[in-house]
């Protein structure tokens, strides 16, 4: 397979390196158990050595490499058979690389693209309901349209069965919040005719792009809406990252994506046991037939039987744009209640990640609730195998030792 980073890496070669006679240091990959192909590589960087850009391979070859604003190291590791190393090089150079991963604004929707190709938008404010649809399901802060690839679209919004139901989101069901039952998932009127809650955007906290990733750091409100006055219940905030990395055989996208919540202020944050709300991933339109979407988890379960399971990992698709597509969510295993229990709609191409049905839990003011889950965005039939290698990548990444040389 072409690498992704031939272009940029031919034009970076012709660049010269005024600061070749600076200290280096060698970054020691280990593999592991796990073979490792397209493996998202991240290291602490020494402070001597954050603004460094010349990371090259045991051949001399550059390598695509991207220190973040927190003082790491990151690049894409092509290749590394378990139980064996991989040795570069990291040293000061007069090479800038290009942007592999691109985020761009687009009035109220961030879009992020890799080498031009989109993968996922960001919509912050709340979007435009279709003709026809109540105002009152306008929502905002989720991820839709997301593509693979081959430009297949994956997500849905504003589906006519379940209107409140949008490409990648995250709320919750059943709550209690100050006596209080506020509904952030279905966005629907209680008996009363009141709207109970609501899951909003508050503000862009940052954005980049790089050779390597690129991204937002982004807040939102959880509000609960059935005393008259928005009341904030949570805190949210999302780091979305997507990988200049192509897996799969160069048939899928990367995305990650940490949600860390909090309570707004003193009161409990309370999740009774349920079966849904969490994580919600709302599938394409072409998908809608029962009998059109397949699903499997890390299990080998199918949608009937998976459904209220545990599993590691969870993918669904089928037949898209004249070809086969569909999306995985990796559930990372330090997630609370891990591995988190499934939702499989038996009806409608969607899922949720819901740790509520494992029983009674709660959000407590001072004690942050974080998730991680990385999205395995895809054109063909699922890949057992390399989904459950994808985890494993995921789970455990590659070792990194710095030495100076």
């Amino acid at each position: 397979m072409k690498s992704l980073f031939a272009s940029a890496a031919a034009v970076l070669l012709a660049v010269p390196s005024h600061a070749s006679a600076a200290p280096a240091l060698r970054v020691t990959v280990a593999a592991g158990d796990t073979d490792r192909r397209e493996s998202i590589v991240a290291f602490d960087l020494p402070a001597s050595a954050r603004e460094w850009r010349g990371l090259t391979d045991a051949t001399g070859n550059l390598v695509p490499f991207q220190a973040d604003d927190f003082g790491r190291g990151w690049f894409v590791l092509q290749e590394l058979k378990a139980g064996t190393t991989a040795n570069f090089r990291l040293g000061p150079a007069a090479t800038t690389w290009p942007d592999g991963v691109t985020v761009n604004a687009d009035g109220a929707v961030l879009r992020l693209a890799v080498a031009g190709q989109p993968v996922a938008a960001y919509q912050t404010t709340p979007s435009e309901v279709p003709p026809g649809v109540p105002p009152h399901y306008r929502h905002g802060a989720y991820l839709h349209p997301v593509h693979t690839p081959a430009g297949r679209l994956v997500t849905a919004d504003y589906p006519p069965d379940h209107r409140h139901q949008r490409g990648i989101f995250f709320a919750w069901t059943k709550t209690e919040f100050e006596g209080g039952h506020p509904d952030f998932w279905n966005m629907g009127k209680d008996k009363s005719g009141v709207v109970t809650a609501a899951v909003e955007f508050d503000r862009l906290d940052r954005t980049w792009s790089g050779p390597v990733h690129g991204g937002f750091a982004s807040r939102h409100k959880f509000l609960d809406l059935a005393g008259g006055k928005p009341k904030p219940a949570l805190r949210e905030q999302w780091n979305v990252r997507v990988f200049r990395a192509r897996a799969l055989g160069g048939t899928a996208w990367l995305l990650d994506m940490v949600s860390t919540q909090e309570c707004a202020g003193n009161s409990l944050f309370k999740l009774p046991k349920y079966h849904y709300g969490g994580l919600g991933v709302r599938g394409a339109a072409e998908w809608d037939p029962e009998n059109v979407p397949k699903f499997i988890t890390s299990n080998g379960d199918d949608r009937k039987k998976g459904d209220s399971t545990k599993a590691n990992w969870i993918h669904f698709g089928g037949a898209l744009g004249g070809g086969t597509a569909g999306i995985a969510v990796l559930i990372h295993p330090d997630n609370f209640r891990s591995p988190q229990a499934l939702r499989l709609n038996p009806k409608n191409p969607q899922i949720c990640v819901a740790p509520s049905q494992d029983g009674d839990w709660e959000i407590s003011p001072g004690k942050p609730y974080v998730s991680r889950y990385r999205f395995v965005i895809a054109d063909g039939e699922p890949d057992k195998a390399g989904l459950q290698r994808l985890w494993q990548d995921y789970a455990n990444p590659p070792k990194v030792t710095v030495q100076a040389e």
